[in-house]
């Protein structure tokens, strides 16, 4: 793979493990600083808003400016929300706490878009690599992400006040690796050629399908995942259980991607999107079983491992739905639509585990993860040529 696929991967990584520590931090953070525990989860609720109104300005502006400042831009944002988190601790303001998180995830909407560089950036026929080795970034994020969550924490008389500092780092080390990018010429000046209207793009089974997909997988993962962190303090875990189960969540979400482009190759999107699904709805079946550690190591390892296999693949098939100058108005449309759907989980996740408990929502999750199963089952019988494997 080129050198800058590599570099997309290392970006992936210091964007990822500033994802799992404000995973860790900001549901708790939520709950000191909220009126009421209902809102404990508002601040990733907003992070995931600010991600979902990036979407289509993040696309369109790369598709202007080109990749790597657009990537510039995002960090820029993300380290402007980290200095704005540091004030709100300090001043113990909520509100100013939830601008903080919705200009942090702007910045992250801008990285959201590192996989389809790495598409760009590839040898011909190494697509499905390439997205691999980029998300696969996360697992070096996985044991660093948790690790920094567990140090920066305390670091500071105010609580998690140095997490942000420790985020704002990571921006910046973001900045220095993408000094080093280079992208393929004519990666960005996509605007000329043939242009179906985006209502025709996205009425093709396999735009749905790809869609659909990654809504279900990521929307089911971060609703439990958002959870988890309040589900573990109620039934009496530390945080340093709390930053460990997410670590390893992490290792599950971004571990199989070095495999799993080659068995997207090899099986196609479709198997592997079914795999996927059973696996998020074996995540919520564990959650029946066990409120112990093992439960909810294994719970969320699945629910990881089943993110893989539902998100990427469907990465892969939105490719084939949109042609060279249809690109970043595809990619603006799935990225809206896709956190559009998380952002509403992430707000819905501290309401449901408080009023339904960790077992109630997981049981709430299951026929949300059969949603893709069905469409595929319809898809295959009316579209069969039009859907990769």
């Amino acid at each position: 793979m080129p050198l800058t696929v590599s570099l997309l991967s290392l970006c992936q990584a210091l964007l990822v493990s500033g994802n799992i520590l404000l995973i860790a931090v900001s549901p708790l953070i939520g709950a000191q600083l909220a009126p009421a525990p209902a809102w404990s989860t508002a601040p990733v609720a907003t992070q995931w808003l600010g991600l979902m109104c990036a979407t289509i300005p993040a696309s369109l502006i790369m598709a202007r400016l080109g990749r790597r400042r657009g990537f510039v831009l995002g960090n820029l944002m993300g380290i402007a929300g980290a200095a704005l988190a540091v004030l709100a601790l300090h001043a113990q303001r909520f509100d100013l706490f939830l601008v903080a998180t919705w200009l942090i995830g702007i910045g992250i909407g801008f990285g959201q878009l590192y996989r389809f560089a790495a598409v760009e950036a590839a040898p011909e026929g190494g697509r499905d690599r390439a997205i691999g080795l980029v998300m696969g970034g996360g697992v070096l994020a996985a044991f660093f992400g948790p690790w920094l969550a567990r140090h920066s924490h305390s670091l500071a008389d105010t609580p998690y006040l140095g997490s942000f500092i420790g985020l704002g780092v990571l921006y910046l080390c973001a900045l220095v690796l993408l000094a080093f990018v280079r992208m393929p010429a004519g990666t960005h000046d996509t605007t000329t050629g043939e242009q179906r209207p985006l209502g025709e793009i996205v009425r093709q089974p396999v735009f749905v399908l790809a869609v659909v997909s990654a809504m279900i997988g990521y929307g089911v993962m971060n609703l439990a995942m958002t959870a988890t962190p309040l589900a573990m303090a109620e039934a009496g875990h530390d945080f340093n259980h709390v930053s460990t189960t997410i670590q390893w969540h992490v290792v599950a979400m971004f571990l199989p991607s070095f495999v799993t482009g080659r068995l997207t190759a090899r099986f196609g999107a479709s198997r592997m999107i079914v795999c996927g699904c059973l696996l998020l709805i074996a995540s919520a079946l564990t959650a029946q079983l066990d409120a112990g550690l093992a439960g909810f190591y294994a719970g969320l390892v699945l629910l990881g491992v089943g993110w893989n296999f539902t998100f990427l693949p469907a990465t892969g098939l939105l490719t084939e739905a949109h042609g060279p100058a249809e690109k970043a108005r595809t990619q603006a449309a799935n990225e809206f639509l896709v956190f559009s759907t998380v952002a509403i989980t992430a707000l819905l996740a501290g309401p449901a585990v408080s009023s339904l408990g960790w077992p109630l929502l997981n049981v709430v999750l299951i026929p949300l993860c059969a949603v893709p199963l069905v469409l595929l089952g319809l898809a295959f019988r009316v579209h069969r040529p039009q859907i990769r494997g």
